[in-house]
């Protein structure tokens, strides 16, 4: 499991990480809700005002989980993407599965997160502005999987949206799966890609050139999509692209 750099010998950090650690451990035993934040300070054995110090709020340790969550992930696929003899399927492969192996423990307080997936403007909103740059994070590690694959330019920016998406889906069935170790979304993911890397080499024909471009400019027009590279930097809001945990 992932955990915060313990590495640090400031004992301001040593303290952020035991009530960072301290408020995962209850999130996972109670749930989002039932933890306090005064529960969280004591398993941490520190002061209340200690914890507000660090964290002044739950949301806070939720998102400061978001950035840990997608460090880890981006260290792993990098890892992995270190050898030169993976094909895309391969690549994909490592950076579905990777992100499941680092939430394995937490679907209960997923769960929780994915329900202000319709409060734009909470704080834990996966859609939301707040969560921005992690969902930026999350799209560019998916370009870093497809690499330098043969692709027409507008499929190169449609591809990682519909990773994204792909990815977001795997999460929400990962939340239900009470299959042992989740097989069944293991098994999902892999027929979704396997299915999709086939798919590909008929979606880079030229015949299909028109298509994608209307659907690019679909993905405009409902701002899903920037219209230009200015726009990815200038957007916080949804579509900047698409991007979350």
């Amino acid at each position: 499991m992932f955990k915060m750099d313990k590495a640090t010998t400031d004992r301001g950090e040593q303290t952020k990480l035991a009530i960072f650690e301290s408020a995962l451990r209850l999130f996972r035993e109670r749930g989002f809700d039932a933890a306090t934040m005064r529960d969280i300070a004591a398993q941490a054995g520190v002061a209340l005002g200690a914890a507000y110090y660090y964290f002044p709020s739950k949301e806070a340790i939720v998102s400061a989980y978001y950035d840990i969550v997608q460090k880890e992930h981006a260290r792993r696929v990098a890892e992995a993407l270190a050898s030169d003899h993976m094909d895309l399927r391969a690549r994909l492969g490592v950076a579905f599965h990777s992100k499941l192996d680092i939430v394995q423990d937490d679907r209960r307080l997923l769960g929780t997160i994915f329900r202000y997936t319709g409060e734009p403007d909470h704080p834990l909103s996966c859609l939301g502005p707040a969560t921005y740059e992690t969902r930026r994070e999350s799209i560019e590690l998916l370009e870093q999987a497809i690499g330098s694959e043969s692709l027409p330019k507008d499929l190169r920016q449609l591809l990682p949206i519909a990773l994204w998406a792909l990815q977001m889906g795997v999460l929400v069935h990962f939340i239900y799966d009470r299959s042992t170790h989740q097989e069944r979304t293991r098994k999902l993911v892999n027929n979704a890609l396997d299915l999709g890397v086939r798919l590909l080499s008929l979606a880079k024909s030229p015949l299909l050139t028109p298509v994608r471009g209307k659907l690019l400019n679909v993905l405009r027009e409902a701002d899903l999509l920037p219209s230009n590279e200015a726009d990815s930097t200038a957007h916080a809001q949804i579509g900047a692209p698409l991007k979350a945990v």
